[in-house]
């Protein structure tokens, strides 16, 4: 499995999303290009301690039993559910948001997992340094292949 603590893949990720163009149409989700980079950028500082987000009810009950889905080799399911505090519906700018979300990649991938959150996920409850790795590098995977990179 892939990780974005791996120079490797944090590369094959940036490259992917130098790919990106402003007008490019979801397969799926509501979310446009530039909206889906802000959300991108929300939850890598969700991984990296600086934002949070209270544990749903949902998660609560049921995250432990589930959280494999975030960081497995299967793909996220299409019109997965998000954390509603990194659902963006506001317009915004395609190239700022690419260069936000590229520079917080770079940033965390250098950084390694000492950086990372000891945060629960707000869903899927508490992850090892591992498991975040692997599960931001599935959600911005999940994420270029809705828009076809």
């Amino acid at each position: 499995m892939n990780s974005l603590f791996e120079q490797v893949h944090a590369n094959e990720i940036v490259e992917r999303l130098n790919q990106l163009r402003p007008d490019a149409e979801p397969r799926w989700g509501k979310m446009n290009v530039s909206q889906m980079l802000a959300h991108c950028s929300a939850f890598q500082e969700i991984a990296r301690g600086n934002s949070t987000s209270a544990r749903s009810w949902l998660g609560l009950v049921i995250g432990k039993l589930v959280k494999p889905v975030f960081y497995n080799d299967k793909p996220l399911p299409q019109n997965m559910s998000t954390i509603p505090e990194i659902m963006i519906v506001d317009e915004r700018e395609f190239e700022l948001e690419k260069k936000m979300l590229i520079q917080k990649i770079i940033t965390f991938q250098h950084d390694g997992p000492e950086k990372c959150t000891k945060k629960p996920h707000p869903f899927f409850g508490k992850l090892s340094l591992e498991e975040w790795g692997k599960g931001l590098y599935k959600h911005l995977d999940h994420h270029l292949k809705q828009f076809g990179v």
